[in-house]
């Protein structure tokens, strides 16, 4: 058609004037000389074919036509300029003629039949190859028209850009004579004019946003001296710009700047008011780029404060900024090494913390940044996410440093909204009377946590106002990480590292009386509203709701009960995360005080007419928190919450300053008693080497010294005194002197009294000073091969014989697992002495209590393994015998108990047990024959777990063991043996797997049948439901047969 013909003729007739033409080879120095020859010839050729081509004679009475239009002659001597006005107009017909096509383009209507057709392309649509055509003929506009005007400083000269452009700038700067002011204005002119349109309006700006930047900033800021210097071969009848003139360059400017893609804008603006580096073209050598100059960098810096103050201009800048990094819009695989570049980041954050100079207001600046800031905090792109936060943190810390009052205000105070809700504040508004409302929704309280989280966390600066801040939501956070330990939350690990960064990050003092808020020791300031509670959302998060107070005192007093404890464990949970830190120990001890300190206050009488029930309730509420904290930390963390010996003698003196003050007040009780004992049994061990204590140690040893003297004075045990009086002097002497009793009481403490197990609580002289028991002696296996305790290692076994019957059953059973450790050893003794072992553990399967018959079972199982040759015999000869008629019940457990080590025996044997088949399935069949259903389901299990390891050995047998489990699922009457018969079958398919159809193909007939009958005609639902897990299983291995699992594996084959 004839108006796609007319967008054809004019790229054409781009492509022929921009098309090098064919030369000879010519020398380097001639290059000057070939390009002004080659633009020459190609625009006599152009004029040449719109006069004389027939097709080209619209083209031409357009051009004609827009060169009316034009303010400025085309004629000149100069073949450069007159090769880039030729192109602009071209440009200009091209855009006229995309105009006139789609105002006589008519839409068709849409087919109803065939609404998912698209709909027809619009005719003013360039195809690639001319969008390619018009950007090259935009790139020499921009590189013959407007980069040889520019002044130096402004912009990127053609020398840094490429090897092409750095030789074009040298033919070009050489030939062509110095062009003045108003061919840049021209040029600038039209190619806005040529970017009203929105199909080249993109073209235009993607690739020349900054050139355009830089000449219409030279334009419209320049002074008239540094236009001059542009043109100096100009009319002289035209010095400059005129004002009007320069005020339509500003307005362009500004229209540009508010149209274009934010982020392009503050990178170009930057590029522009960057100072001298050095750059090096692409496959040229480095060249140097001229600074600035002041006016362009003052202009530049009020833009970018312009774009800064706008909506979202503080993301715009971050992006203008960061994207160049590689991450962004485009992404791609440099977007991990774009995160990583945190110098970029820091850069950016330095920028927004500064207030720009052409700010006149600092609070003003703070007003519109901060709620951009943090609205970085906030983005989901998983490209620029991680950079955009570490903007927003640095920024926001950078910000609470240099100005934290302000900061105060526009940061902190926004992030932590919906965390200060929770607090109770004075003047509330009318939501706080209502019931059942929700004050803060989920995704705002999960996004206020994540904050915090990114800020304190991630950012890692305990600044001292933000430590302030965040000190007044702590509170809060806890009681949040309480809710969520009742149940599934993804902000559990987000609260607890909030919690643990402040515990870390502040000083010692602070981190204690904040433990002691959360604890309940003492008063929130401010108080957490009690009407406020956590609830879950409906999206998995955590919203407040206020609800009504429970009305029922004995309802509130058992929540208030249940909440404290539940506090308690979740603090403990605290604590164990800050085991590396001395937090936890100090935290325990200032609790052991505590306690010390209302030991003293409860036994001193009330002065009389004193009137204070409610101080008395209090302090015993403290009390009893205090107590419930040293209890679940001792359960939750244990010795482990102490981090260093300074800390041991600190819990040693609260321990010793509450029996002194017990004994003061003659109130002493047993605990008391032996805390006592172990604290001073510390000390012993600690001055006896147990570990290495330094000068600073025993400085910290000696606010001990009158405590020691008050308990050697007012203690009624003698030998506690004088344990107290060699522990004061040894410290007093700093370990110079140590008596015996100091040297008893640290080997009894530490566990070196003669390789016995001991359990004393104290120290002192031996077996005096502790106020503890110690267990029967049961000596250690290791001895028997000790060559030291060789001589002596008779009489250990046949002790431990003796204990074996032992009234009490611990030491029994002690003695039991003694042996078992010595037969698993190989221990001579056990050697050779099995049918003392073995009778041994026989007497004691007719123990009554649990304990001491399951080690035997475990002796026998382990013996058995061991020596199964000798063993197994006479374990099948006691469990097929039966007892007399008077024994009879004990008898029968005592068979059930035989079985038990059978199983575990045949277990342990894996594929031995097939070389004691015979034995085994002769005693198992018959045992299924017994009077009583309890023997038979366990012969029954032992046939079972013996079938699972048979394998192929199972084949002579296996027609006697379906005959026997066939008869009993069909006339057995107890169910319970029934059921083991069905698992009898269960077991075998599983133990053989696919090898099943080789091992039973025989009787796989008869055992499908028999799984059926099973399913369809028994009574007992667990027999059935055995009967179809046997199913199960056979079909699994019938189908993994017939269905082999595909393995992809690559096979290689070695020819000879």
């Amino acid at each position: 058609p004839k108006m796609a013909v007319s967008l054809r003729v004019v790229t054409e007739a781009l492509t022929e004037l921009m098309v090098p033409a064919e030369v000879t080879a010519v020398s380097q120095a001639s290059c000057e000389d070939v390009l002004l020859q080659t633009l020459s010839r190609k625009l006599a050729a152009h004029h040449e074919k719109l006069r004389e081509d027939p097709v080209r004679l619209a083209l031409g009475k357009l051009r004609n036509s827009m060169l009316a239009q034009l303010a400025w002659p085309m004629s000149s001597d100069d073949v450069v300029w007159s090769f880039v006005a030729e192109l602009l107009v071209l440009l200009l017909c091209l855009k006229q003629t995309m105009i006139d096509v789609l105002a006589q383009f008519t839409p068709t209507k849409p087919n109803p039949k065939s609404p998912e057709c698209a709909p027809p392309l619009s005719p003013d649509t360039l195809s690639i190859l001319q969008q390619k055509t018009v950007q090259s003929a935009l790139q020499f506009v921009v590189t013959l028209g407007i980069c040889p005007h520019l002044l130096p400083g402004v912009g990127i000269p053609l020398g840094c850009r490429s090897e092409f452009a750095a030789t074009v700038d040298k033919v070009v700067g050489d030939s062509m004579p110095a062009s003045g002011t108003w061919r840049l204005l021209n040029v600038t002119q039209v190619l806005l004019s040529i970017a009203e349109h929105p199909s080249l309006e993109s073209l235009v700006f993607t690739r020349h946003l900054g050139d355009l930047m830089a000449s219409l900033c030279q334009l419209s800021y320049s002074s008239t001296k540094d236009q001059r210097k542009a043109s100096p071969g100009h009319s002289p009848a035209r010095k400059g710009l005129t004002e009007e003139e320069q005020r339509a360059c500003q307005e362009a400017l500004r229209k540009m700047l508010d149209q274009v893609y934010q982020p392009n804008v503050i990178k170009e603006l930057l590029i522009l008011q960057g100072g001298a580096k050095v750059v090096r073209a692409k496959g040229g050598s480095a060249q140097a780029m001229l600074k600035a100059p002041a006016w362009l960098r003052r202009v530049c810096g009020q833009f970018l404060s312009q774009a800064l103050m706008k909506p979202h201009g503080v993301q715009a800048v971050v992006r203008g900024i960061v994207e160049g990094a590689g991450a962004g819009r485009a992404g791609g695989e440099c977007a991990e090494a774009a995160a990583a570049d945190w110098r970029k980041c820091d850069s950016v954050a330095r920028i927004l913390a500064s207030c720009p100079q052409q700010c006149l207001c600092v609070g003003d600046y703070y007003r519109h940044v901060c709620p951009q800031v943090l609205e970085l905090l906030h983005i989901r792109d998983a490209l620029t996410a991680r950079q955009f936060q570490r903007v927003a943190t640095t920024t926001l810390l950078s910000m609470v440093r240099e100005q934290p009052e302000l900061a105060a205000g526009h940061l902190l105070g926004p992030l932590l909204a919906p965390l200060v809700t929770c607090l109770s504040t004075r003047g509330m508004g009318e939501e706080s009377g209502k019931v059942d409302v929700v004050l803060v929704g989920e995704l705002e309280l999960t996004r206020c946590v994540e904050d915090v989280y990114k800020v304190c966390v991630v950012g890692n600066d305990p600044v001292p106002r933000l430590m302030e801040t965040v000190q007044m939501v702590i509170p809060a956070v806890f009681n949040l990480h309480c809710f969520t330990k009742q149940g599934v939350s993804h902000l559990r690990s987000t609260c607890l590292e909030i919690i643990l960064w402040f515990l870390q990050k502040s000083e010692k003092p602070i981190a204690l009386v904040m433990l002691k808020r959360l604890a309940g020791l003492l008063p929130m300031d401010p108080l957490l509203q009690p009407r406020y509670r956590f609830t879950a959302g409906s999206e998995g998060g955590v919203r407040l709701v206020a609800k009504e107070q429970e009305s029922d005192d004995d309802e509130a007093l058992y929540g208030k009960v249940c909440w404290e404890q539940w506090r308690a464990e979740c603090l403990a949970d605290v604590l164990s995360s800050l085991q590396d830190s001395s937090i936890a120990g100090d935290f325990f001890i200032e609790c052991l005080k505590g306690l010390a300190s209302f030991a003293g206050e409860n036994d001193c009488s009330p002065a009389p007419g004193c009137t204070g029930a409610v101080p008395d309730l209090e302090q015993q509420q403290q009390q009893l928190i205090t107590v419930q904290l040293v209890a679940v930390m001792c359960e939750r963390i244990g010795h482990s919450v102490f981090s260093n010996t300074v800390q041991v003698i600190e819990f040693i003196m609260a321990t010793l300053k509450r029996s002194c003050t017990s004994l003061v007040h003659r109130t002493e009780e047993v605990v008391e008693a032996q805390t006592l004992s172990m604290g001073m049994g510390l000390v012993a061990a600690m001055l006896g080497g147990a570990v290495s204590l330094t000068a600073s140690d025993f400085v910290a040893l000696r606010p001990m010294l009158p405590l020691l003297e008050q308990l050697s004075a007012l203690h009624p045990d003698p030998v506690i005194q004088e344990l107290a009086s060699d522990l004061r002097i040894t410290i007093a002497t700093r370990g110079a002197f140590s008596s015996e009793t100091v040297s008893k009481a640290a080997h009894t403490t530490m566990g070196k009294k003669s390789q016995r197990v001991s359990r004393s609580t104290g120290g002192g002289r031996a077996e005096e000073a502790g106020a503890g028991t110690t267990d029967r002696e049961v000596p250690s296996p290791g001895r028997a091969g000790n060559p030291e305790g060789r001589s002596n290692s008779t009489n250990d076994f046949q002790h431990i014989l003796q204990a074996a019957f032992d009234p009490e059953e611990s030491t029994r059973a002690a003695a039991l697992r003694t042996l078992t450790h010595m037969i698993q050893q190989r221990n001579p003794d056990a050697l050779s002495n099995q049918e003392k072992v073995l009778t041994v553990f026989l007497e004691n399967l007719n123990h009554e209590d649990s304990f001491v018959y399951l080690s035997a079972i475990q002796g026998l199982s382990v013996l058995s393994h061991v020596y199964p040759a000798r063993i197994l015999p006479q374990l099948l000869n006691q469990y097929q015998v039966s007892s007399q008629e008077a024994e009879k019940a004990r008898s029968v457990e005592t068979r059930m108990k035989i079985g038990e080590v059978l199983m575990r025996s045949t277990r342990a044997l894996g594929e031995m047990a097939s070389h004691y088949r015979d034995q085994l399935i002769h005693v198992y069949l018959m045992g299924t024959k017994d009077v009583d259903s309890c023997v038979r389901a366990s012969s029954l299990s032992n046939l079972g777990e013996l079938c699972t390891w048979l394998d192929f050995a199972l084949g002579p047998v296996i027609h006697e063991v379906t005959a026997c489990l066939s008869a009993i699922v069909k006339t057995e009457r107890e169910a319970e043996v029934r059921r083991a018969a069905v698992h009898v079958v269960t077991l075998l398919l599983r133990g053989l797997c696919e090898k099943a159809l080789q091992v039973l193909a025989d009787v796989l007939l008869e055992l499908y049948r028999l799984l059926k009958f099973a399913v369809r005609t028994d009574v007992d639902q667990l027999v059935q439901l055995h009967a179809q897990l046997a199913l199960e299983e056979l079909d699994c291995v019938v189908k993994g047969i017939l269905f082999p699992e595909e393995k992809l594996e690559k096979k290689i084959t070695v020819l000879p």
